[in-house]
């Protein structure tokens, strides 16, 4: 089964699903289309080679500002059901484009868990309201290091994109999907590096992904591939027993959509307390 996100409205109807794809041995993937991006995995090698040190700073934006105004609201289809409590489910921009930021940190973190976060959401369309259409959270994890994520659709002006940096003690990686094919590489005291995807320095988990070649520019066509692509090698591995091409393939199954869930759940627990801390549940 492919599913949408975010999964479901709480991270109890997740936990019952999982509960029942396990038992009887079905495959759920999550449609975290931008998570295929290849220089993704580069990020993620990386940061697991010590390359930029410690972690200590996380940054995570997706914005845009095609719902500036109200008129989306009444007139596109597309719109409509996303600020309908309803249909949508506790949420606005924070279900439906900073859970696959969050994924992407989580992708390229694995070994990094939120421990505590501090949500503000605003309604700056009063319609919305209870729904956000612009959020901003504050992350502690579990190793000391912090992050913030801002999320919106009220970025007048900008087109839909989103970003993320890890900060470590000695250097920095930054990505966006403005510009999927190129991650930046800051150490700090040397020349800044623009890697290139495709390219033969990169790790070969990057370059597994690759499907134009460094000659040709790779776009969120491809990104979406690679994920369906994966999810068909869960699937055909599930029925034929072959547990070790599970646990060797990185793709956004049950716990990743379980996970978005369980984001949306604490930043709206946050938000709705007054923009108070909470320990991530």
């Amino acid at each position: 089964m492919i599913c949408e996100k975010p999964l479901f409205f709480t991270s109890a109807e997740a936990q019952e699903i999982k509960a029942l794809a396990e038992a009887k041995k079905l495959i759920v993937g999550v449609t975290y289309g931008f998570s295929g991006h290849p220089l993704l995995m580069q990020m993620r090698a990386m940061i697991a080679n010590g390359e930029i040190g410690e972690v200590r700073m996380v940054e995570l934006q997706y914005t845009h500002g095609f719902s500036a105004n109200d008129s989306a609201d009444k007139f596109s289809e597309a719109q409509k059901w996303r600020v309908d409590p309803k249909i949508a489910g506790p949420s606005f921009v924070l279900g439906d484009i900073s859970t696959h930021t969050f994924y992407i940190s989580q992708l390229v973190l694995p070994q990094l868990k939120v421990k505590s976060l501090l949500c503000d959401r605003q309604s700056f369309i009063p319609s919305r309201a209870p729904l956000e259409d612009n959020a901003m959270v504050l992350m502690h994890y579990d190793n000391g290091a912090v992050g913030r994520m801002w999320a919106s659709s009220i970025n007048a002006g900008s087109m839909d994109s989103q970003s993320i940096r890890i900060i470590g003690s000695r250097a920095s990686l930054e990505w966006s999907d403005y510009n999927p094919g190129e991650l930046k590489y800051e150490v700090q005291g040397q020349p800044n590096q623009l890697m290139h995807h495709g390219m033969p320095y990169l790790h070969e988990s990057a370059l597994a992904d690759e499907r134009l070649g460094a000659l040709h520019t790779e776009g969120l066509a491809e990104s979406w591939a690679n994920i369906y692509l994966k999810l068909a090698i869960a699937i055909s591995a599930t029925q034929r027993g072959d547990q070790h091409t599970l646990d060797n393939l990185i793709y956004p199954d049950i716990n990743a959509g379980l996970e978005g869930v369980r984001w949306i759940e604490n930043c709206v627990r946050s938000a709705d307390n007054g923009a108070t801390w909470v320990n991530y549940q």
